[in-house]
């Protein structure tokens, strides 16, 4: 059973997926972190960093209607303090045809003024389908 803490980060990385469907910047924008350093790898991508340069992707990905949806699973979270981790699995589809990417994902959030604000976010894709366990490493690392 995850702690209070716990599930206070997993709400927050939840809001930040609810954003990214909901094509919502503003609620994007309220979940970065003010105060710290921000920065973001979206696939594909050179890092992002910077809070206005972050948050500049994403009104841009969330605009025009054609963001990706996006569903998460198998979230795991690390506290640290106030420094926590999530990690999980993004199924990622276009609104329009047809395909499906699965992306590892890691957040990190710190918190700020008692709320989980994110200040990474970082998305990959898988070289392939994952069946097994994922709190198993791989048995190979490259």
């Amino acid at each position: 059973m995850p702690s209070t803490e716990e599930m206070a980060v997993l709400a927050a990385n939840d809001a930040f997926y609810d954003a990214f469907e909901g094509e919502d910047a503003g609620a994007m924008e309220t979940l970065w972190a003010a105060d710290a350093p921000c920065a973001c790898v979206h696939p594909g991508w050179d890092p992002v960093v910077g809070r206005a340069a972050v948050l500049s992707t994403w009104r841009g990905i969330l605009s025009g209607g054609n963001a990706p949806h996006v569903k998460v699973n198998s979230a795991r979270v690390l506290v640290y303090g106030e420094v926590a981790l999530v990690v999980c699995i993004e199924h990622v589809s276009a609104r329009q045809g047809s395909g499906q990417a699965m992306l590892s994902a890691t957040n990190v959030f710190v918190l700020e003024q008692g709320a989980w604000r994110m200040t990474h976010h970082h998305a990959s894709p898988l070289s392939q389908e994952q069946d097994s366990d994922p709190s198993v490493p791989p048995s190979k690392l490259n």
